[in-house]
């Protein structure tokens, strides 16, 4: 499931970006299955992740497993809260396949309805074929977008997946692949703002683009 994880189609989120423009709410490659990358289940330790908040829910990773993010810090205050909760909707990702739970409250959190739906059919995959995530999974070059006149943020990061594997969680076997373009995506996540007393930005769309050659490092 790993190579599967996170797609999903450029006109579903060209559409999102169109309401966002109109209320002012201010397909990506896959590969076979047999290209799974997992991981163990070792205990909680936190990855590379924006700085936790009280009040939110824990994002941290197994000790066999690091998201890192290579990006720099917005100097406009709402690109940086919306670049920060992109990572934690990713974070929050892992965090479920890892803790084998479709309705982790992590990804709940951080997202809203096509990007919540998205988020759980991706773990529940990952579950239903028993496989579960470990190594290194690499976001870099990172960029905020304003959305129109609307309040929403467009962010972009490029993905590195070459040393992110898959493990069996019956029988603990690691699926190696070799590395190639199929490691190298751009993801664009529709970011709304924050609404009411909670001040998190929320992922409301995403889209992952496969076998990107700007991607390459």
């Amino acid at each position: 499931m790993a190579r599967r994880a996170l797609t999903t189609t450029a006109a579903t989120l060209t559409a999102t970006a169109a309401l966002l423009l109109t209320a002012a709410c201010g397909g990506g490659d896959e590969t076979p299955s047999d290209d799974i990358k997992g991981a163990g289940t070792g205990a909680n330790s936190p990855s590379a992740s924006p700085s936790a908040v009280s009040g939110r829910p824990d994002v941290s990773l197994p000790s066999d497993l690091k998201v890192e993010f290579d990006t720099t810090k917005p100097s406009d205050t709402r690109h940086a809260g919306a670049l920060d909760s992109a990572k934690n909707y990713i974070l929050a990702l892992n965090h479920g396949i890892t803790a084998q739970d479709p309705e982790d409250p992590a990804y709940q959190f951080y997202s809203l309805g096509n990007a919540t739906k998205y988020a759980k059919s991706q773990i529940q995959a990952w579950v239903d074929d028993d496989w579960t995530a470990t190594g290194t999974d690499s976001y870099y070059q990172g960029r905020t977008d304003d959305v129109g006149t609307s309040d929403g943020v467009l962010v972009t990061m490029c993905r590195d997946q070459g040393k992110f594997y898959g493990k069996n969680v019956k029988t603990k076997k690691i699926r190696y692949t070799k590395e190639s373009l199929n490691d190298f995506q751009e993801f664009r996540l529709l970011m709304k703002p924050p609404q009411g007393s909670q001040k998190v930005w929320k992922v409301l769309q995403i889209e992952v683009q496969g076998r990107v050659e700007d991607c390459r490092r």
